[in-house]
């Protein structure tokens, strides 16, 4: 059977699988349950366009990452054929773990359990069955792998997850101002001392890079609409799961079934249970919502109905946190309007906050190099008068309420 096989994609054309290990992982059923979990989760409620899924973005950052060792190679840094390929399965299974709508189960029907811990796990359980030949890209993964560059590439402050949902998102949003040359920005890629370094010509494109992630994320992750959207999945699955505690049975696939009824943390994570999360993707939900929005139960009916039609929330963003008092009286309005009680009216009527911040100076910055052989923090290398600010936390507040209410 050929497994070079070539892909056509939208943002780079035509992709190819670099061997057979690749594909055998890229045919694994845990990989091609990918094609049926968002990318950008409740985002396509603002921007139509954006369906795409992670099966996309995870070959798209093989792809770079294929370019990014053929460059660092032309550069002289020593990179076995046995870390390559270990690069190669870090990056292609970096997302594996994303539950349905990408980020809305971590917060409502598991308990704290992140997609990064998941995504351990799958690597851990696919390692068993491929006899131990994804050893090494669990150890890049983990950041545990004595060459540091190779863990930055996977998870970093510019890492090829970040050059490839950048470009992608803005391409599939029509959202121009995270339109960032990965290509460009991969080809300025060098290595000292086994970390990674931005060779000096390219600043400019560091720059941009960092700018257009902090517009991304207001004028598309952080969207008040898409926010909205995403708290009103959070309460539907809280609210089944609470429903089902009290023995209220729900229609559900199998899979969503188990996880309503069982109380899922980190150290429940057994092999039959992530078995069953394999199972789990967005039909789940959309299909489960189209039963729910027509249950006895007023708030779980309520929030499906929501999300279902696209009858959202209003959603007021501001740059002071929400007084109590505005909160209440909206809270109020809710109980009495329809007879619920407070625990009852809080699936509708919530605050809270959101946060930016483009460059994190906690994390690995990222390294200049200069032609003198000098490394410098970006910070201190850009001559941009707004990139030191861009390193700064913005955090802005919100309230939700129903719009009859307002």
């Amino acid at each position: 059977m050929n497994k070079l096989k070539i892909l056509n994609d939208p943002i780079y054309g035509f992709i190819t699988i670099p061997n057979s290990l690749i594909f055998d992982l890229i045919q694994h059923k845990y990989f091609q349950r990918l094609r049926r979990i968002t990318q950008m989760g409740m985002s396509y409620t603002v921007y139509p366009g954006a369906h795409h899924t992670r099966f996309h973005h995870a070959i798209g950052c093989v792809h770079l990452m294929m370019q990014t060792v053929n460059i660092l190679r032309f550069k002289g840094v020593t990179i076995s054929e046995e870390e390559e390929n270990g690069l190669y399965v870090a990056i292609l299974l970096h997302d594996i773990g994303h539950g349905p709508f990408s980020h809305a189960m971590e917060h409502s029907i598991v308990n704290g359990v992140s997609h990064e811990e998941l995504s351990l796990l799958f690597m851990q359980q696919l390692n068993k069955e491929f006899n131990g030949s994804l050893t090494l890209a669990i150890q890049i993964f983990k950041g545990e792998y004595p060459r540091a560059f190779m863990g930055q590439l996977i998870s970093g402050q510019f890492d090829i997850d970040r050059a490839d949902y950048l470009k992608r998102d803005s391409f599939y949003t029509g959202v121009a101002e995270g339109n960032v040359n990965s290509e460009r920005l991969i080809t300025m890629l060098n290595v000292v001392n086994d970390e990674l370094v931005v060779e000096e010509k390219g600043i400019y494109s560091v720059e941009k890079f960092i700018v257009a992630r902090r517009l991304m994320y207001w004028q598309v992750y952080l969207h008040k609409t898409g926010l909205v959207a995403e708290q009103l999945l959070i309460r539907v699955l809280k609210r089944a799961k609470e429903l089902y505690n009290e023995g209220y049975k729900l229609p559900a696939s199998r899979a969503l079934t188990y996880f309503l009824e069982n109380k899922i943390s980190l150290e429940e994570f057994n092999d039959h249970t992530l078995e069953i999360f394999a199972l789990l993707d967005d039909y789940d939900i959309i299909s489960a919502m189209k039963e729910w929005q027509y249950e006895k139960d007023f708030v779980l009916g309520h929030l499906c109905s929501m999300i279902i039609n696209r009858h959202l929330l209003t959603i007021k963003i501001k740059k002071k946190r929400i007084k109590s008092e505005l909160l209440e009286s909206k809270l109020q309005e809710m109980m009495l309007k329809y007879n619920i009680s407070r625990a009852e009216a809080s699936y509708f009527v919530f605050s809270g906050d959101i946060s930016n911040q483009a460059y994190q100076l906690e994390r690995k910055e990222i390294k200049i190099l200069n032609k003198s052989g000098k490394i410098q923090d970006f910070i201190k290398a850009s001559d941009h008068l707004n990139i030191k600010a861009l390193a700064k936390p913005v955090t802005k507040y919100y309230i939700c309420y129903p719009k009859q209410t307002s």
